[in-house]
């Protein structure tokens, strides 16, 4: 079956699905301490208030261009989180409604703000790095947070987390092949740093601390994509720059799954597609350390604007717990690994969180 649709971009927020509490129609930076661009005082205030110092050790050597390539995706994506989490704390100090949480506080103040501090502090270490090397740091953007309430902000909070978590295994790995030696520590420090803080935001959701004995891997690609759900069209100054791909959305549509193998519903635009052939596109499942997945798609329809699909989740097989990514692919039918997926991605990525 082959279908002829007219591409057209369109913007879906894929990791969440209620409606923005405001609009913003300004950056939120620079922030009152100046961030991104601090002073020296105000950069000992956020080391204070992050409790720790930025790294003093000498810059490595040289920087691939993979390197480059990662070091401006980590500023991007800390950029993002320090607009996130600074608008978060906002709303509990100033107890917005949704956002009052009575005799705790003062202790969830206390934890955003470190968290605030803790990723400028990686933002200023990623765009000082690329600085070094005669790149331009990577400036923030206009965002919206599609989120009402504290419950709903720390769900999305736990959710880029894992992406991130899982992206920083394919940095990591990238650092060490392209001989960035210098920059491992470094980024393995950082996974620490937000395994932690997603460890909080699952505590946050009476969830165990830890998901998953080994977690799930993602890709630069997906994590870039997943980004600019969250940024207003066209309001980042130079993610240009940025050599990622960003895919068409991918939205999962079954919206209560259950932790059972079962079949889930997904859609795409038709706007979205070029010519393809059906039996050639593939989802597949990305799910903790585990080869990815790959599933036909099913009971395949027009619907108004959209193609909707079903797909098996094979949760009982791969006890498929924590993150799990879905991509809808083309030209394959077996991966290595996530990186393998985005190379062959069309749609995605579509974000399943189970416990």
């Amino acid at each position: 079956m082959r279908f002829s649709i007219i591409p057209a971009a369109g913007l879906l927020i894929t990791l969440a699905s209620a409606a923005p509490l405001t609009k913003r129609d300004l950056s939120p930076f620079p922030l009152v301490n100046g961030f991104p661009n601090p002073s020296q005082e105000a950069i000992l205030q956020i080391q204070r208030d992050g409790h720790g110092t930025l790294p003093n050790g000498p810059p490595p050597p040289t920087l691939s261009p993979d390197g480059t390539t990662n070091l401006k995706l980590i500023a991007l994506n800390e950029l993002f989180e320090v607009a996130f989490f600074t608008e978060l704390m906002s709303n509990v100090t100033n107890k917005l409604p949704g956002y009052d949480l009575g005799d705790r506080q003062g202790y969830i103040i206390e934890s955003l703000k470190a968290i605030v501090n803790q990723e400028e502090m990686h933002v200023l270490n990623a765009n000082d790095a690329l600085k070094h090397f005669n790149n331009a740091p990577i400036e923030g953007c206009k965002y919206n947070f599609p989120v009402v309430d504290y419950e709903g902000a720390i769900a999305l909070a736990a959710t880029f987390t894992d992406l991130v978590l899982g992206t920083l295994q394919e940095v990591s790995e990238l650092f060490a092949r392209s001989q960035d030696f210098g920059l491992v520590h470094a980024v393995a420090s950082v996974i620490g740093n937000e395994g932690s803080q997603e460890g909080f935001f699952r505590a946050e959701q009476k969830k165990r601390p830890s998901a998953q004995p080994f977690l799930t891997s993602s890709s630069r690609d997906f994590a870039f994509t997943a980004i600019q759900d969250f940024v207003v069209e066209g309001s980042c100054p130079n993610i240009n720059t940025i050599p990622l791909k960003r895919f068409k959305p991918l939205a999962v549509e079954t919206k209560d799954v259950k932790a059972e193998t079962q079949n889930i519903k997904f859609s795409f635009s038709m706007r979205d597609a070029g010519m393809f052939e059906i039996d050639m596109l593939k989802l597949v499942w990305i799910s903790g350390q585990n080869v990815p997945v790959v599933k036909g798609l099913q009971n395949v329809e027009m619907k108004d604007d959209r193609v909707m699909f079903e797909a098996e989740f094979p949760f009982e097989e791969f006890v498929m717990e924590g993150l799990t990514i879905a991509a809808v692919t083309m030209g394959k039918d077996s991966f290595e690994g996530a990186g393998e997926v985005a190379e062959k991605t069309v749609f995605g990525p579509g974000i399943i969180e189970l416990d």
